[in-house]
């Protein structure tokens, strides 16, 4: 019997989504079923262009149906709209099958950000239309020499008029890493005129790359995932050309990565999900030394921890959709959740796959199997839309509030109703993240207080509690990123914990799984605290704390042997067809 748990192919009904939705994920699943694993596997190994997959996509109108927003659909489009649930769906059916197709999709969210957050109409039109006939997009921020550093783009914009009286800019310069750069039909281009200093001078405008004036250098990896470096040579940009201007340019880039972002998560749970059902096969069939290799207890544990992170993954981002899907002007929790589904869950992803690799060994490397891809491309997740570091010094901005100043919020319900995300592209100035408030993190643990892993856990957390509030880092410390980043962790972890339990609760979950998953996450910590004890700059006091922090998970062998029989009834549960 399949694990609910698990997205499974051969049993995935979506049915909590409305008809249409329904249909297109379904007909993906099935798509990518009929090509089957072989075809898979060598198109991954050619690097070959995503022509096919994009082909179906145009078919069926997917990107089309999912990436445009009620606002912008026409008339009698009523299945259009941005459905951040449904988006995330559909990270997880793409990050299962290869996440060369979950790239195209999302450098394409990118590149949508700024136009569907602009108020030029045309450029709206513009983009809806090339979503229907099935073209992609592509987000030209980054550039070569300073990366996604905005404050110093190189690309230039010159303004002149022309004969007609018309104006407009001559945009000249290079971006680099910049996905679909060889095929979209619009690029959102990130520069500054030359003629205005500061942010004012910054420019967000709309690029064919077919035009003469679009140079493709070259593709940047060795990749399906065509991740371009191109050059403007003069490209004319007229006024309907132009998105933003001055500081809601600034706005709209970090507001777009704020949405992109999102869809990391989700897809590094896809690649887990299908390397698991390989990896637990394998494992379960090979003999050695006369015993089956799940025969080791050693084996055992590996399997049955990746497996309850796995499901933390598919928890926590389910639930941080709901805030992404609830929030608003007064309500802007998600911008804590954000950056912690790209840097908890897709770090979560590598340490999933590297658990169940040292089970596997050698047979994570051959060619014929989707693991050994899954290998490479789950250590990607974690370095696209800012790094590890930049997330965890991004969330450090929210722990005061959120540990310690809590306010009455309304519960957030699950979000799986057919409603359109607006908000996402009406956030408004990218500022003010130590203003934002949180509810009561105390909530969802004090509703589990009798699961013993989970009541270990929140000793742990009342005692990060203690530690902002009595040996918080002084002000030298807050300029020593690298102890900080120990201290994110353990704030991390609260955070993780807590969506975790609500959605836990809203889905009746399996308290054995529960329990068996706080025990990893009470080691966490654990380790956590004793990397803060070592840092350089720790106080005795830090130290002193970070010592008291350190707990051993309860253990229970009943309750760890309910949930290895959960792992071990996925043995030949999935299986792609060659």
């Amino acid at each position: 019997m399949a694990d609910a748990l698990l997205f499974n192919p051969h049993t995935y009904d979506p049915a909590h989504f409305d008809p249409e939705t329904r249909r297109l994920l379904r007909a993906t699943v099935d798509w990518f079923e009929s090509r089957g694993k072989r075809r898979l596997i060598e198109d991954y190994r050619s690097r070959a262009w995503l022509a096919d997959f994009l082909a179906f996509s145009a078919k069926e109108g997917l990107f089309a149906t999912f990436l445009t927003p009620a606002t912008a659909a026409g008339e009698g489009e009523s299945d259009k709209r941005w459905d951040t649930a449904r988006i995330a769906a559909l990270n997880e059916i793409f990050g299962f099958y290869g996440l060369d197709y979950w790239y195209a999709w999302q450098v394409t969210i990118l590149g949508l950000g700024p136009v569907w957050q602009s108020d030029n109409a045309e450029a709206r039109e513009r983009a809806a239309q090339l979503l229907s006939e099935g073209e992609v997009f592509a987000f030209g921020l980054s550039e070569k020499t300073h990366g996604a550093d905005i404050y110093s783009t190189d690309m230039l914009l010159q303004p002149y008029v022309d004969e007609d009286g018309a104006g407009g800019f001559r945009a000249t310069g290079s971006k680099y890493y910049i996905g679909n750069g060889n095929a979209a039909g619009l690029v959102s281009v990130f520069g500054r005129r030359t003629d205005i200093e500061g942010p004012d001078g910054y420019v967000f405008f709309a690029a064919d790359s077919r035009h003469a004036a679009y140079h493709l250098v070259k593709n940047v990896v060795d990749s399906s995932k065509y991740v371009s470096e191109f050059r403007l040579d003069d490209y004319p940009v007229r006024a309907e050309d132009v998105l933003h201007t001055g500081r809601a340019a600034f706005d709209a880039a970090l507001n777009t990565v704020n949405v992109g972002k999102f869809n990391l998560c989700t897809a590094s749970i896809g690649i887990c999900e299908h390397a698991m059902y390989e990896a637990v096969t394998h494992a379960h069939n090979r003999v050695l030394y006369g015993r089956p290799v799940t025969a080791f207890p050693h084996v055992r544990r590996e399997l049955a921890d990746a497996y309850v992170r796995l499901v933390g993954m598919k928890l926590f981002s389910d639930r941080a959709v709901d805030y992404f899907r609830t929030a608003g002007p007064d309500d802007r929790r998600y911008l804590l959740f954000n950056p912690m589904t790209k840097m908890k869950v897709t770090t979560e992803g590598e340490k999933v796959i590297d658990l169940m690799w040292d089970v596997i060994a050698a047979k994570g490397f051959e060619k014929d199997n989707y693991f050994a891809q899954a290998a490479i491309e789950i250590r990607g997740l974690p370095k696209l839309e800012g790094t590890v570091h930049v997330n965890l010094a991004l969330i450090l901005k929210f722990m005061h509030n959120h540990l310690l100043n809590p306010v009455e919020y309304p519960e957030v319900p699950t979000r799986l109703d057919a409603a359109d995300d607006a908000f996402l592209f009406q956030q408004g100035p990218a500022r003010g993240l130590g203003s934002v408030r949180f509810h009561d993190w105390r909530t969802a643990y004090d509703a589990y207080a009798a699961v013993p892993n989970v009541a270990r856990f929140r000793e742990q957390a009342d005692a990060l509690c203690a530690f902002v509030a009595t040996v918080a880092p002084d002000e030298e410390q807050s300029r020593d990123l690298d102890f900080l980043l120990s201290v994110g962790q353990l704030f991390a972890l609260v955070v993780y914990g807590q969506l975790v339990l609500e959605q836990a609760r809203l889905t009746d979950l399996d308290e054995s799984v529960l329990d068996e998953l706080f025990s990893v996450l009470v080691r966490d910590f654990s380790g956590h605290a004793v990397e803060l004890y070592g840092k350089d700059s720790a106080t005795a006091a830090q130290q002193d704390w970070a010592l008291a922090a350190v707990r051993r998970p309860v253990v229970d062998e009943a309750r760890a042997a309910r949930v290895w029989a959960r792992v071990e009834a996925l043995s030949g549960t999935y299986e792609m067809a060659p």
